[in-house]
């Protein structure tokens, strides 16, 4: 095999898994196998590393100095701007920490699993939204159950 064609990433022992390129996890393996672990270990990261750097922009445009503009309605509009900027990193930050989460429960072994019931997490509901703790099912009872906690 070239080695162009895989990719290697950490499994729980530290070990490098090698993925072969385009490595998509299936039903037909073993659920949460070292290559499917490897799989979502590396997409949270990357993940991450996204966020991060989106940070760090966000962090340098702030730091070039205070808005400018002279017409009120343009310093308005920038200060909106801002405030969004702000408030989307923040949700970014809270994010992070979930990510974070995740990745420590594929070095403990429960990632892949709904912390309600027990039950494997589908690979689509995991490759769509890896930071999942709840099956489908579970997430939905849930909700259900905090939408009724509010309406009384």
């Amino acid at each position: 095999m070239l080695a162009s064609s895989v990719k290697k990433a950490s499994t729980e022992n530290g070990a490098e898994q090698v993925l072969p390129n385009g490595y998509e996890p299936s039903e037909d393996e073993e659920f949460m196998n070292e290559r499917q672990l490897a799989y979502f270990k590396r997409a949270l990261k990357k993940w991450k590393q996204e966020i991060i750097d989106e940070s760090k922009e966000t962090l340098a445009h702030l730091q070039d100095g205070p808005i400018q503009e002279a017409d009120l309605n343009d310093r308005a509009s920038s200060e909106t701007d801002w405030g969004l900027e702000l408030r989307t990193r923040d949700r970014q930050r809270k994010l992070t920490s979930k990510i974070d989460a995740a990745l420590r429960r594929i070095d403990e072994g429960e990632y892949g699993y709904c912390q309600v019931t027990g039950e494997p997490i589908s690979l689509d509901r995991l490759k769509a939204r890896p930071i999942a703790t709840m099956t489908v099912e579970a997430q939905e009872a849930h909700e259900r159950n905090e939408k009724i906690s509010r309406d009384q």
